[in-house]
């Protein structure tokens, strides 16, 4: 299973969907697929009639988002870029993330690493330790280049955007749903967004460890939050599936960062795996509206 299917099992289970108390208004629900795995959307004070035409919407723009950056689609932008090395005329999509990915790269001092992928495949497919050796030269941000021409990638190399593109994925779904002038949403496409308040006031949302242990919960409102824990899944013997581009062991068991946007939450909850509490400060104080909910060391 890829690590996208397990983050999609996380953001369910371990950061949990919002749960009101109380008398509720009407919400419409909705649950899909994307990505390799489950999302969901809650409208509230919203009829049928009118949140199945919106659903539709929905679900055109996942296919189209999914044709951008699915690893579970060999002609998707991602799919073509690490087959071949390069893509031409790449979406704004995949530019904004890439972007993304540079500020997230420079304000972890490395450690959100996209360029890791060729590693996690050689874990992954057991292929021995000089071929896990070979993919760890290919580690590094510095050697990817992209402009609104083309993006293109060392030979050999490869990326994995599965810590920054659900959160990408639930600010688009979140947007659109902004511009249908919907103001009350809770979207769930691997990280969670809520906008407006529930059905009795502001969103609540657990998050809780792979057991199910629930560790904090909070309110939200127009905001975002990611979770991640490295060890919800094995890649190989006892590796997590978070891996560092420095080759150090993830550092804190469980962060859930809430942010503005869930595609900042997303990649800081990721690099933060891998620092301790103080350089985690550092790190966070540069995204303006971040914060850690809660992170436990390892």
């Amino acid at each position: 299973m890829s690590i996208l299917n397990r983050r999609r099992f996380l953001a369910i289970s371990a950061a949990a969907m919002a749960v009101p108390t109380g008398a509720a208004a009407s919400v419409a629900r909705w649950t899909g697929r994307a990505l390799g795995g489950p999302v969901s959307m809650q409208l509230v004070g919203v009829d049928q009639a009118q949140a199945d035409t919106i659903f539709a919407t929905v679900e055109a723009e996942l296919e189209r988002l999914e044709q951008i950056f699915s690893l579970y689609r060999d002609n998707s932008e991602l799919s073509r870029l690490n087959k071949f090395g390069t893509l031409g005329d790449p979406s704004a999509e995949l530019l904004h993330v890439l972007s993304a990915c540079s500020s997230l790269h420079t304000a972890t001092e490395g450690q959100f690493d996209p360029t890791v992928q060729p590693v996690w495949q050689a874990i992954a497919l057991d292929a021995g330790d000089a071929a896990i050796n070979d993919a760890k030269s290919l580690i590094g941000w510095s050697k990817v280049r992209f402009d609104v021409a083309q993006v293109s990638l060392p030979k050999g190399g490869a990326l994995t955007l599965n810590g920054i593109a659900q959160g990408a994925v639930t600010d688009r779904i979140t947007a659109l749903l902004r511009g249908q002038g919907l103001r009350d949403v809770l979207v769930d496409m691997g990280e969670i967004a809520a906008m407006g308040q529930g059905p009795n006031g502001p969103w609540s949302v657990g998050v809780a460890m792979t057991d199910g242990t629930l560790v904090h919960r909070l309110t939200v409102t127009d905001r975002a939050i990611a979770t991640s824990v490295p060890t919800a899944m094995q890649i190989g013997g006892d590796q997590g599936h978070i891996l560092s581009p420095k080759g150090g062991a993830p550092m804190q068991e469980l962060v859930s960062v809430s942010a503005p946007t869930a595609m900042i939450a997303d990649g800081l909850s990721t690099a933060l795996c891998l620092v301790d509490d103080a350089a985690a400060a550092r790190v966070i104080s540069q995204f303006d509206g971040a914060r850690i909910e809660v992170s436990r060391a390892v």
